[in-house]
């Protein structure tokens, strides 16, 4: 168990030593309206909750979610007509963060084809991506291989990783981000 534990924290240090030395990492937070991307982006700058509303435009954030690792987290309005806007900040994008509400299922589709579209953008088809399956608290919450299946994470042709989470208890949220710091490493080597 040691030698398991100290593999991972060898895994870690390596990727927040090589994501701080090169160029810095900005990453794009999205998903549909309602997902939770902004509690998230607070909950993992400011380490609590905080009451948010619909974000109109977008919020920018540098943030630590452990030690020796800083992103720059560009959180954009996930409401319909701005969505439109989304590829006006895929440009020098190092990750996605794409959030889902796992307990609203009737927009899973909706979810899928947004995600689909993000990637198939030229400036995002090498970008890692980790979907956080968010609001895992409620009771009807899809699990995370449920969502891996209805968002076709399959036929994405890059590195992705899903997480389970939920911003009201803090769980998964800086696991997620652990992910995509690793992810990134990963994909700068390669």
């Amino acid at each position: 168990m040691g030698i398991l534990l100290s593999k991972i924290a060898d895994t870690l240090y390596t990727a927040y030593s090589f994501v701080n030395e090169s160029k810095p990492c900005r990453i794009l937070l999205l998903g549909l309206d309602n997902a939770g991307k902004t509690s998230i982006l607070y909950k993992v700058k400011l380490k609590e909750n905080v009451c948010t509303i619909p974000t109109i435009g977008f919020n920018v954030e540098t943030v630590q979610p452990a030690k020796g690792l800083n992103f720059t987290v560009w959180d954009v309005g996930g409401q319909k007509r701005l969505r439109a806007l989304w590829h006006h900040y895929y440009n020098d994008a190092s990750g996605l963060v794409f959030v889902v509400d796992s307990n609203d299922v009737e927009r899973m589709d909706e979810a899928r084809e947004e995600l689909h579209s993000i990637m198939q953008d030229d400036n995002m088809r090498h970008v890692p991506v980790v979907v956080m399956a968010n609001k895992q608290d409620l009771p009807n919450a899809l699990s995370p291989e449920t969502i891996r299946d209805k968002l076709q994470l399959s036929e994405i042709s890059k590195q992705w990783y899903i997480q389970a989470c939920s911003v009201k208890t803090g769980e998964g949220i800086s696991e997620s981000f652990l992910q995509m710091a690793d992810l990134i490493k990963r994909n700068e080597c390669n």
